[in-house]
């Protein structure tokens, strides 16, 4: 079985990573490549079909979709492969037709059967004279003529059975069944206080994987909305979990997710100025936290003198490593030289249409 997985762009080696321990851990044999057709925020995933048998003897297939929709903490969607193809560099209307003709081609009639209702779900991404739109009436076009050969094919744009996922990606054309539905994995159901600017949980568990944490204590000194120190609480993390945070209203809000995540006792919240981290702290072996930058803090004059002081007070306190996120390159990087810290790790990942500089450092 082939499936394609989106994740944010520049995390694409975690995820393909975490997918493999995942499926290692149940048993089963798989593979999965990075940036597909040169794709980026893409893996795809081989993984051989596995059978066990319920409580009544019965022979059943291992839902492996449901399994990485419910366990993986990285991943977007989990999509099951039905084509894909490269694209014509060519006029809208010969594209389209491309399009059409492909998906016609496809067993699109393997994955729904009649008595099922379809929707077709799409996503374009690059430089096309044609729109997402588009695209969604060319390819629910096509699968419905493929589906008149066997009967009356029944569509349901709000609440289909089944799901049908349509990309195109520069001048990559990716067919399948959306298997996470309309609701992407990292919106996560704790979210109760939505914080303006807050990090997806996709992204914090990317860089709580960076950080490679060994038992010691977390430190979020800007925490926001918690997302970093709830994701890790959620993996039942056994170190101390501390998040910091100025502004009252960010810091009952992240109480309130905790609350809802049911891990609210396990994180202390502080009311804080992370500018003053000594105060609260006599040390911590991990720091991971999206700092403010421009569109989040609203005055981007006030970065350059933020960093140096927050840096310069992480200096008195962090023992072993930090992980950081901004858009300010060069307002962090001046901070961390000024304040004695070595970066072992940068990348870039794409986060609110932005692509953000990730740091890790000792």
């Amino acid at each position: 079985m082939k499936f394609i997985l989106t994740t944010s762009q520049g995390i694409e080696d975690i995820a393909k990573k975490e997918v493999e321990t995942l499926i290692k851990k149940i048993g089963l044999r798989g593979k999965a490549e990075e940036r597909p057709f040169g794709v980026e925020g893409r893996i795809i995933a081989e993984i051989e079909k596995s059978y066990y048998l319920d409580e009544k003897g019965k022979k059943r297939e291992f839902e492996i979709a449901s399994f990485l929709n419910e366990n993986s903490r990285v991943l977007h969607r989990v999509i099951l492969q039905i084509s894909s193809t490269k694209l014509s560099r060519l006029e809208k209307e010969k594209v389209l037709k491309e399009i059409y003709d492909f998906v016609l081609s496809s067993p699109v009639e393997k994955y729904v059967k009649i008595s099922e209702s379809f929707a077709v779900r799409s996503f374009r991404k690059g430089e096309h004279e044609f729109t997402s739109v588009d695209i969604a009436k060319t390819v629910g076009s096509a699968i419905y003529d493929k589906l008149s050969q066997f009967g009356m094919p029944k569509v349901n744009l709000d609440h289909p059975s089944v799901i049908f996922r349509a990309e195109v990606i520069d001048d990559v054309f990716f067919l399948g069944i959306d298997t996470t539905g309309d609701s992407s994995l990292h919106k996560r159901s704790w979210r109760v206080y939505d914080h303006p600017a807050h990090l997806k949980a996709s992204i914090a568990n990317a860089m709580i994987e960076l950080a490679e944490l060994d038992g010691g204590s977390v430190l979020d000194p800007m925490c926001g909305s918690g997302t970093i120190l709830i994701e890790l609480a959620l993996r039942d993390y056994k170190g101390r979990i501390i998040g910091i945070e100025k502004y009252k209203k960010h810091l009952k809000g992240a109480r309130m997710n905790a609350l809802a995540a049911g891990v609210l006792d396990r994180i202390e919240f502080i009311h804080g100025d992370a500018t003053k981290l000594s105060q609260y702290l006599e040390s911590v072996d991990f720091a991971i936290s999206n700092l403010p930058y421009g569109l989040k803090i609203g005055r981007k004059s006030a970065i350059p003198e933020l960093y140096m002081k927050f840096f310069s007070e992480l200096s008195k306190v962090l023992e072993k490593r930090g992980v950081f996120l901004t858009t300010e390159k060069r307002a962090i990087e001046n901070a961390l030289e000024e304040n004695g810290f070595k970066v072992i790790h940068h990348r870039l990942i794409g986060h609110g249409g932005l692509m953000v500089h990730c740091y890790v450092i000792e």
